[in-house]
């Protein structure tokens, strides 16, 4: 299945940063995009589709200097110009098809734009600042076993903040400090089939969240998949310098070699 990636949104609650684009924000030295897929390569997903739109050029960028920002090279000078790679990458069976699909997109119309490079067929969806050591193959197994039109991953988050037990006369008898909530949220990590189609039309204010989403779980066509092993997002720029912290202690959603 071939993998789209949501990295076109402005990122303003990351503030002022380097970075052109949000899925660029650098974690242990190479951009959170990259740590996705990454994810999904470890369970043979190279085939990528990212929706860009805000930092569009930087993305492409990015991907078009890729060889030679990561590889060793002999580059001969003169009118006859020549470029030798030295070794290989493992990032070398990556396909990587960029989508420009504008700046104001929700991102239900982001989807939408690059069902044309999904040839009819069923596909992973994700956002592109959400780290996870999520095994895509049960999440995969899952996901055909209910017939369903879309799987998410769904995650219980801990508290940002320590809890009171509280007794009913206000007497205090106990804290519990940042608990693992009850209810669950949407973490990515979705698989769709090409039904979903039907889910996506409208104009470019078309939201996932709020409306496809909703819809798909009105007509009973929403499965969750229970994730409970590591999951972050990246919404600002303290989030993004504890996961770099994380990168260099055990950096948890690390399932590749």
């Amino acid at each position: 299945m071939k993998v789209v990636i949501l990295c076109g949104g402005k990122g303003t609650r990351m503030g002022d940063t380097e970075y052109d684009a949000k899925a660029l924000v650098e974690i242990g030295g190479r951009p959170i995009l990259w740590h996705i897929m990454k994810i999904y390569a470890a369970y043979g997903c190279t085939d990528f589709i990212l929706t860009l739109g805000h930092g569009a050029n930087a993305i492409k960028r990015y991907f078009l200097d890729y060889e030679p920002m990561t590889r060793d090279f002999t580059l001969s000078l003169g009118d006859h110009r020549q470029l030798e790679y030295h070794a290989n990458h493992n990032e070398a069976n990556w396909h990587v098809t960029l989508a420009d699909t504008g700046l104001e997109t929700n991102k239900g119309a982001r989807v939408a734009k690059v069902l044309k490079y999904l040839n009819g067929e069923s596909f992973h969806l994700t956002y592109g600042d959400g780290l996870g050591d999520i095994n895509i193959q049960e999440l995969t197994d899952f996901h055909r076993q209910h017939g369903k039109l879309v799987t998410l991953t769904g995650y219980q988050p801990f508290s940002q903040y320590g809890v009171m037990q509280v007794q009913e006369d206000g007497l205090v008898t106990g804290f519990e400090e940042k608990p693992r909530l009850r209810d669950w949220i949407n973490a990515g990590f979705m698989i769709c089939e090409p039904g979903i189609a039907e889910y996506l039309k409208g104009d470019d204010s078309l939201d996932l969240e709020t409306e496809v989403l909703v819809r798909l779980a009105h007509d009973k066509q929403l499965m969750v998949y229970r994730h409970r092993g590591f999951w972050r997002s990246m919404d600002t720029f303290k989030e993004a310098r504890e996961l770099d912290r994380l990168w260099h202690s055990k950096a948890p959603w690390k399932v590749w070699p």
